[in-house]
């Protein structure tokens, strides 16, 4: 699993990365300033989650379980909150108009959060002993 959570998070980094410079450099020519800062968005709330990722694939202080559950929420979460505000920025170029199921992008925000409480949970039920 650890090699799959960093595998995910690697392959998210980069196209963070790319989407990040498409935006500043392709998509700034055509979106409104409004729509280039979403999609700016989208990218850094992507970008964050990456390193949660990473971190999360790296730790030995995480159990398998929970590494399992902060993956699903996380790669779920970066999908349906960037992903969404990726499509909802760029629909005057693209032609995709998703404002109808705009619903996802909070859910995805609230998939994100869970990541974190997982995160956290595991962390309370550390036994002081294995942190030092």
């Amino acid at each position: 699993m650890r090699k799959k959570i960093l595998i995910t998070g690697t392959i998210l980094g980069l196209l963070a990365v790319i989407l990040g410079a498409f935006g500043a450099h392709a998509l700034k020519k055509v979106l409104s300033a409004d729509q280039l800062a979403s999609f700016e968005t989208g990218v850094r709330y992507q970008m964050y989650h990456v390193f949660l990722l990473l971190f999360t694939g790296m730790s030995t202080l995480i159990s398998p379980k929970m590494q399992r559950l902060i993956y699903v929420f996380v790669l779920w979460g970066i999908i349906l909150f960037s992903g969404s505000i990726y499509l909802l920025a760029t629909k005057d170029v693209t032609g995709l108009d998703i404002s109808s199921i705009g619903f996802i992008t909070p859910i995805g925000g609230t998939l994100l959060i869970i990541g974190w409480i997982a995160l956290l949970l595991n962390f309370f039920k550390l036994k002081t002993e294995k942190i030092s």
